[in-house]
């Protein structure tokens, strides 16, 4: 087998600043361009999907909850790191209900009203489940969560 080219760059040390509209298409195409950058780029295949699918519930959250209508920026700090991927994301909108992340809590039975479900319900089941020191402040007027994605790469 000849060898492998080897490069100055650990992907888990890269880390990337992004700043965009929380709206629905600015967060599509943050997500898509966040893909192919480092350091998610770096990530395996299932690694890579994990992230995809927390970073999105996590900002579709920012839009629908914090801004609502209003719109607003979202800013979102990942770094790479030898226990997973360091996420921090910042906006400006609405602060999170009673200043604490909601529970993630799954409705009871298979037959649940949808006027029934509880909020925050399974998205932050799901980001609670997928995600280690998850953590939540509002600071000067700012959200701020927190959390790291552990990764095998």
């Amino acid at each position: 087998m000849p060898p492998q080219p080897v490069s100055d760059h650990d992907p888990r040390r890269s880390s990337l600043t992004l700043v965009f509209q929380a709206d629905p298409v600015s967060i599509r195409q943050a997500l898509q361009g966040m893909l192919t950058c480092p350091p998610l780029s770096c990530l395996r295949g299932e690694d890579r999907g994990m992230a995809e699918l927390v970073l999105a519930e996590v900002l579709n959250n920012v839009a629908e909850h914090a801004y609502a209508e209003a719109g607003g920026k979202v800013e979102i700090r990942l770094d790479g790191d030898p226990r997973g991927l360091r996420c921090l994301v910042v906006d400006e909108g609405r602060e999170m209900p009673g200043g604490q992340l909601p529970e993630g809590r799954l409705p009871c039975g298979p037959y649940v009203a949808l006027d029934d479900l509880p909020e925050g319900g399974f998205g932050w089941h799901l980001i609670r489940s997928l995600c280690a020191d998850l953590a939540y402040a509002r600071v000067d007027g700012q959200n701020r969560l927190a959390f790291v994605l552990a990764t095998g790469s």
